[in-house]
């Protein structure tokens, strides 16, 4: 079966915005922190939030204290101002398509003008922009309760930025023929309106549709709507537990979207579980590797392989071609830190990636005693190779375990106590640590002091390392900021970090041309320029919405450094 994935799935702006305000109004607003009315139409954001004390405020009370937010579909402005009496400290996340709604109400009203709202009477964005009506607002679902409608002289007509964009047209066009004197502004908001031009395309190619997200999110509905009205057979679903597998048995082509208020863990949570059915039905040696893949990516096997791998293609750039206690260091160490990471990131992999979560839930002994061991392995090889490597080692060791400890005292009112207070340092340590035990220590059992082959050797492992950690980040973002943790996506945003990364592998792509042309490189390092090309192309085809987060994914950016040390035991003999 194949996989087709919307690119418009997931958060709008608005939703995305109304969301992160919520979650930091925590850490800036008084407290208790609620939500007037829930914030969106999504369950699991709303379960998240109450678990985060943020609680939905359904009545204005007489009097009350704290901090209300406006939910992302907007009140009545009476409303509003009911809030601000009560004692609260008001929040507006209303997402600003819907303001600019309220804005030509407000106008148009002070001009003498009825207002014809087009959208779902009972929709909260639909009561919030008939309280900015007034008493001269006027609600029609669909063409024919517009044409039921009182008569005027002169009207605007406006719609739910959420309508259905084929409804809006028709009564367009029925208006310019029969209600000439009103004015129409198409307020659907374009992310909604591209939303149901691409299910309009993948009526075109698929057999079968899922269309995830709330059952009372409005622009939900009229997605699975617009897929029946093309004659596309449509399953929503809310999570991927009410995925029925028997529903996608006899489907060739599947496609998947969801609402503009559903959160990309849960979208990714519905692909992994699809691919897993879908690898059911597949020939047993693609369900075998595929979970050889899993299991190989959940137990850190694949990332320690790919850390090795990078550590044998460096060694052999320096010219040291006795790099198998090097690349068992490197494995071991970076086997035994990444599964720490993920031993103490298991709320944030809770969103990110549950069935790691799981994983390393139900063995947290046994993992915690590997990465104990290996850990000691990879300091008791340094040492067979001489007390510089053994405390270079060492330390980098300390560091890793010390990430999370607090170093300063709490009588110091600092935020950042801790190394993974400061922004973005967890992708930068790591692209250290990966550079450190796969360019530096095979140079300092050569050399005792680098030369700058190696300080180039050293950039360029720790700058694809880099760009494949951020990229990763990218990925979580949405559970990272559940949990606080400041990474370069979400300092630097998605948009510029990808193009920071797409910099960095020319940068990468460049070195070991470079290095060959100056001489401090073998010929063949030519040849390493595939694996940034390669990364990039990765990263390429996931920006364009071809290539969703999930096993696969991480499987070939991982196999892009594997690649490294392939390319330098094939041609570093020659």
């Amino acid at each position: 079966m194949k996989i087709v994935i919307a690119r418009t799935a997931g958060f709008c702006m608005g939703v995305k915005r109304a969301v992160e305000m919520a979650l930091d109004a925590p850490a800036k607003y008084e407290a208790p922190i609620l939500t007037y009315g829930p914030l969106i139409h999504n369950p699991q954001v709303l379960a998240l939030l109450e678990e985060k004390n943020i609680r939905i405020l359904d009545q204005i009370p007489d009097s009350g204290s704290g901090t209300v937010i406006v939910r992302a579909h907007g009140v009545p402005p009476q409303e509003k101002e009911a809030l601000a009496r009560a004692g609260f400290q008001v929040i507006d996340a209303t997402c600003p398509r819907v303001i600019k709604v309220q804005q030509i109400i407000r106008k148009h009203v002070r001009d003498g003008f009825p207002i014809v709202i087009l959208g779902d009477a009972d929709h909260p964005e639909v009561k919030g922009l008939k309280g900015f009506a007034e008493d001269r607002g006027y609600v029609a679902a669909d063409l024919e309760e517009f044409i039921n409608l009182a008569v005027f002289e002169k009207a605007i007509v406006v719609a739910q930025t959420t309508y259905n964009s084929g409804m809006f047209e028709k009564i367009q066009a029925w208006a310019q023929r029969h209600r000439p004197a009103y004015r129409i502004f198409d307020t659907i908001c374009d992310s909604t309106a591209t939303r149901q031009e691409e299910v309009k395309k993948l009526a075109t190619n698929c057999d079968l549709l899922i269309v995830v997200g709330g059952k009372t999110s409005g622009n939900t509905r009229r997605l699975a709507e617009v897929a029946e009205e093309n004659g596309l057979k449509t399953l929503a679903i809310e999570s991927d537990h009410d995925i029925d597998a028997a529903a996608l048995e006899k489907s060739r082509v599947l496609g998947i979207t969801a609402g503009a208020s559903t959160p990309n863990w849960v979208i990714n949570r519905v692909v992994r579980r699809v691919e897993s059915l879908s690898l059911k039905r597949g020939l047993w040696f693609r369900r075998a590797f595929f979970s050889i893949q899993q299991a190989a990516l959940l137990t850190n096997v694949y990332v320690a392989l790919a850390a090795g791998s990078l550590c044998i293609a460096c060694s052999r750039l320096q010219g040291v071609s006795r790099s198998r206690n090097h690349a068992a260091i490197a494995v071991l160490y970076v086997f035994s830190m990444h599964i720490l990471n993920n031993l103490t990131g298991t709320h944030a992999d809770r969103y990110n990636d549950p069935d790691r979560e799981k994983f390393y839930r139900k063995y947290r002994n046994v993992l915690a005693a590997l990465a104990l061991v290996s850990s000691l392995g990879s300091i008791w090889l340094s040492f067979r190779l001489g007390w510089l490597s053994f405390l270079t080692l060492l330390f980098m060791s300390v560091t890793g375990l010390s990430y999370n400890v607090p170093v300063i005292p709490k009588h110091f009112k600092w935020r950042m106590r801790r190394l993974r207070d400061i922004p973005g340092s967890k992708t930068v340590l790591i692209a250290i640590a990966w550079g450190v035990v796969s360019a530096l220590l095979p140079a300092l059992s050569v050399h005792p002091v680098p030369v700058f082959g190696t300080v180039l050797v050293f950039f360029w492992s720790s700058g694809l390392v880099f760009v494949r950690t951020a990229f990763f980040d990218i990925l979580d973002m949405q559970g990272d900021r559940i949990f606080g943790r400041e990474t370069i996506p979400l300092v630097f945003g998605e948009e510029k970090t990808l193009r920071m990364l797409f910099v960095f592998l020319e940068i990468q792509a460049a070195i070991p041309v470079l290095g060959a042309l100056i001489g401090w490189f073998p010929v063949w390092a030519v040849l390493l320029t595939i694996c940034p090309a390669l990364m990039g192309l990765i990263i390429g085809w996931h920006r364009a919405g071809h290539m969703m987060p999930g096993i696969r994914l991480e499987f070939r950016v991982e196999s892009a450094l594997v690649l490294s040390g392939l390319l330098a035991l094939l041609f570093s003999a020659y």
